[in-house]
């Protein structure tokens, strides 16, 4: 294999090493379906395989592939035929926390604007003008979308309770 393959294939190993579970959970929260976020996992990295532009730093590389991931799924949802198909195996949360389970369950309860905003800045780690640039959306707009949706959350979750009942 000639070197500039070879640079390309570690490159892409250390990508998947890098953000794999970053692009799982981002396609899961969007898809929700093991199969689909399978599949659109595989062409985010092919997209990455394919790109020849060079990223700036890890954290362009990073935004690229979650804005890429995110497209893919509402592009899969907006498919022919996911529009008039069921999935028969929806996949369960991947979470053994009961609390966290809880959380999530209701953070992917949320309306999809609020999801994005919360999981990338609690999960993910990143700023409101983070998010802004990745979602393409004023900084101002991620601030209304973060306070509506912890009060959504405030709400669902309020009357739980979480620790350890003695």
């Amino acid at each position: 294999m000639d070197s500039f393959l070879q640079e390309k294939n570690d490159y892409i190993v250390r990508a998947l090493d890098k953000y794999a579970d970053t692009v799982r959970r981002i396609c899961f929260m969007y898809l929700k379906n093991h199969d689909d976020v399978e599949d659109i996992f595989q062409d985010v990295f092919l997209q990455l395989h394919r790109y020849d532009k060079g990223f700036e730093s890890d954290e362009h590389e990073k935004a690229w592939l979650i804005r890429v991931a995110i497209n893919k799924c509402k592009d899969l949802h907006k498919s022919f035929f996911k529009s008039r198909v069921s999935s028969l195996n929806d996949m369960e949360i991947p979470y053994e926390d009961k609390a966290e389970n809880d959380v999530m369950q209701e953070i992917l309860a949320l309306p999809q604007k609020f999801k994005d905003v919360i999981y990338l800045f609690y999960y993910e780690g990143y700023s409101v003008p983070e998010i802004s640039k990745i979602l393409g959306k004023k900084e101002n707009t991620i601030y209304s979308q973060m306070h509506r949706a912890r009060l959504m959350l405030k709400e669902k979750l309020e009357g739980k309770t979480y620790g350890n009942d003695i």
